[in-house]
């Protein structure tokens, strides 16, 4: 049997879309069929959506997808004011973005393990399987401590997932976990540092939840940090509110795009007029014929009063493979030359980097 050492190796790395000119390729799969070309109409809709300096981009992450190797790719998105605001699950933004943000990494697992021979093994070993990837859960439990440290350090009360994830990106500055220390850059320290918020509604869902756990179940009778999930969603169509014109760019599904969808709705429920989403993408190996696309397609979303049919389109492609595509397009078209950033968290509350 293979030792620890010799399994944790080989770290992914993160794709730079910044060194891979993708457009005449992109342009090339307009004129072919299937997924291709519905994925070139996809990177179209990004760049009009960008170009659209009046429109707010909001990010959805769902599924795997900083351990698969994408961190960078939406680090350079936030970075260059192709994104305003992000919704995601908890596992991409905590057990994955700010487990490699402490300096850990994800690392290739060989093919032998991709179908689950050998996962006895790896659990005696202390080392958690995604699929072909690799994580040692003894570090991990290093990211679950931080975490309970900065929840601690926090004024007993409520808190979005905005506020919590904006601490742990002050953490990080303060603790010089960034570039300019010779550190790795990372989304939630680029998004603390742009006025990006984040959200994660169901935040207890990753490593900060264990954190959450310990930190309560230190304070039994005391007052303690909790996760106000409605204040989430309330901040959310704040910013619609705020901010009429918006585009979806989704990654997977589940609760990060039916949160993002709705506050169009919750908008209506406060007597606002919220114009639809006026641009969406959906990236998705999923069936909508059995629930499992988060229960709808955009255009079955347009019948609830979320998006808007004209600039919507869904790509039934793996993510790996079609986001570094539709994002390295609109980068290499300059097609945020005239954005600046939204600073969105200043809506919510001025946010000091």
């Amino acid at each position: 049997m293979s030792t620890k050492k010799e399994l944790l190796q080989t770290p992914i790395q993160h794709i730079d879309i910044k060194q891979h000119n993708v457009v005449a390729l992109v342009d090339a799969m307009a004129s072919m069929a299937y997924s291709s070309r519905d994925l070139a109409r996809a990177a179209n809709i990004y760049d009009m959506m960008l170009r659209d300096t009046d429109c707010g981009v909001i990010l959805c992450l769902a599924g795997s997808l900083i351990s698969a190797g994408l961190q960078k790719v939406i680090v350079d998105l936030v970075r260059n004011n192709m994104v305003d605001a992000i919704v995601s699950t908890g596992a991409n933004i905590v057990d994955q973005d700010f487990f490699e943000a402490l300096g850990f990494k994800h690392y290739i697992a060989g093919d032998e393990y991709k179908y689950g021979a050998g996962d006895a093994n790896l659990r005696e070993l202390m080392i958690d399987r995604i699929y072909d990837t690799f994580i040692d859960e003894e570090e991990l439990r290093i990211c679950d401590e931080t975490t309970e440290k900065i929840i601690d350090s926090l004024e007993p009360r409520p808190y979005s997932s905005r506020e919590l994830i904006a601490e742990m990106g002050r953490y990080l500055k303060e603790n010089g976990r960034t570039p300019a220390e010779g550190n790795a850059d990372s989304i939630i320290l680029a998004c603390f540092e742009k006025d990006v918020p984040i959200f994660c509604p169901a935040f207890s869902d990753c490593s900060f939840g264990f954190g959450m756990v310990a930190h309560q179940h230190a304070r039994q009778g005391k007052p303690m940090v909790s996760i106000d999930s409605g204040k989430d969603f309330y901040e959310l169509t704040q910013i619609k509110i705020a901010n009429p014109t918006t585009g979806l760019l989704m990654i997977g599904g589940g609760v990060p795009k039916n949160f993002a969808q709705d506050i169009v709705v919750a908008a209506d429920i406060l007597g606002v007029e919220a114009s639809m989403h006026k641009y969406a993408i959906q990236i998705t190996v999923a069936d909508s014929r059995d629930g499992a696309l988060s229960g709808s397609t955009l255009k079955e979303a347009s019948s609830w009063g979320k998006v808007d049919l004209t600039f919507e389109q869904m790509v039934y492609a793996e993510a790996t493979i079609a986001f570094p595509l539709i994002a390295g397009y609109a980068f290499h078209k300059d097609a945020q030359a005239a954005r600046t950033g939204k600073k969105f968290s200043q809506v919510l509350e001025p946010v000091t980097a």
